[in-house]
């Protein structure tokens, strides 16, 4: 919530003409998806699948130092690819259209210790309706951050830095903690609640599952080479998790991405809708390979105005969308994933500190009489 609104030079016109130049670009797309877009989304399925079965085959042999190097690496990419460019936009509904049973978002269920339905919910139905609006959007601050200016500073923030260091390195488990609400849900009246309950129980089977794959059976397969495999395959979470942390953060923290408060969306129509996520999101430029291994969320921007659009859409809809920012002088915050990674984490470090008070002046008047 800044001080001075960037949209405020837009007109309520002005703001729906907007959205209806939007929602132009999203038809134009919807219209032109086919084939070419289902071979796409198949090829990287695909890929994945053999990458990280030639993967785990290496680790079998982890006991020597290249093939744990080469095995960890490829499994590394490979969890990125499931989480980011497959199970992030399978979800989110991007190739429904296709009705393929084997990849629709009621069917999908990927490599995270999340349940792909309670993900749906925080993120699908939470997050991009209420994108950034403080009390909300839970993936603003994770529930465990300060986020801007105007919320109250507690100790507790000083620490904050650590818990988004932490929060990173085991991002999900983090995500599973917040899919379930632990924040209000662990009061003891709460934990009684049977809905609750039945998704902890749910987060619990899937925890149990990812752990057997991925700390037992693929270790015990492996022999002598148990303990380099198992240390290879946490070390590939650890990869996946902080870079998918990186790229989630990056997508809505940097400094320029506005935050908004519950009031503002009150009877929020589709352009105000719309202006919200342009506002609430940020992009990382770089290489086709770059956006890729993001799952194209360094489109950030694109994706939250047109989230259920195929993700290998993204690059061609920016070019379009950054037009519309140009047209109705907007910023359009965007840059290198190092100038993004800097400035998310300098805003985490800054919000941990109380707001610096300004020094209020005595007049010169005031000054005489104390001194007499």
């Amino acid at each position: 919530m800044t001080a001075i609104d960037p949209t405020a030079h837009l007109t309520a016109e002005q703001i729906e003409e907007l959205g209806r130049e939007l929602d132009a670009i999203r038809d134009e797309v919807i219209a032109d998806r086919g084939e070419k877009d289902a071979a796409y989304i198949r090829k990287v399925i695909s890929a994945q699948r053999k990458l990280e079965l030639v993967s785990r085959g290496v680790l079998l042999f982890s006991i020597f130092p290249p093939a744990w190097l080469i095995g960890t690496a490829g499994l590394s990419v490979a969890k990125i690819m499931d989480n980011m460019e497959i199970g992030h936009n399978i979800l989110h509904g991007q190739w429904d259209w296709m009705r393929d049973p084997k990849i629709h978002s009621t069917t999908w269920e990927w490599d995270h210790v999340s349940p792909a339905d309670q993900w749906k919910h925080s993120h699908n139905e939470l997050h991009h309706t209420y994108t950034n609006v403080i009390g909300k959007d839970n993936d603003l601050g994770y529930g465990i951050m300060r986020v801007d200016e105007d919320q109250k500073w507690h100790p507790f923030h000083l620490g904050q830095p650590l818990w988004n260091f932490i929060n990173a390195c085991f991002f999900e488990y983090g995500i599973a903690a917040y899919d379930l609400e632990l924040g209000k849900n662990l009061h003891k009246r709460r934990r009684k609640n049977p809905e609750f309950r039945a998704r902890a129980k749910a987060v619990g089977r899937k925890i149990r599952k990812q752990v057997l794959k991925d700390y037992v059976i693929h270790p015990l397969l492996s022999g002598p080479s148990f303990l380099t495999t198992l240390a290879a395959t946490f070390t590939a979470n650890l990869v996946r998790n902080v870079w998918s942390h990186s790229v989630i953060m990056c997508g809505h923290f940097p400094e320029g991405v506005q935050v908004f408060e519950r009031r503002s969306i009150k009877g929020e129509t589709r352009g105000q809708w719309y202006l919200r996520q342009m506002m609430g999101s940020a992009n990382i430029s770089g290489s086709k390979a770059m956006h890729f291994m993001t799952g194209n969320l360094s489109h950030q921007i694109e994706h939250h105005l047109f989230p259920d659009l195929p993700s290998n859409r993204y690059a061609e809809v920016a070019v379009k969308v950054r037009a519309l920012f140009e047209k109705y002088e907007l910023e359009y915050v965007s840059g290198p994933l190092p100038k993004q990674v800097f400035s998310a984490w300098h805003k985490v470090f800054r919000l941990s500190l109380p707001n610096k008070k300004p020094k209020v002046k005595t007049p010169v008047r005031e000054q005489e009489l104390i001194a007499a």
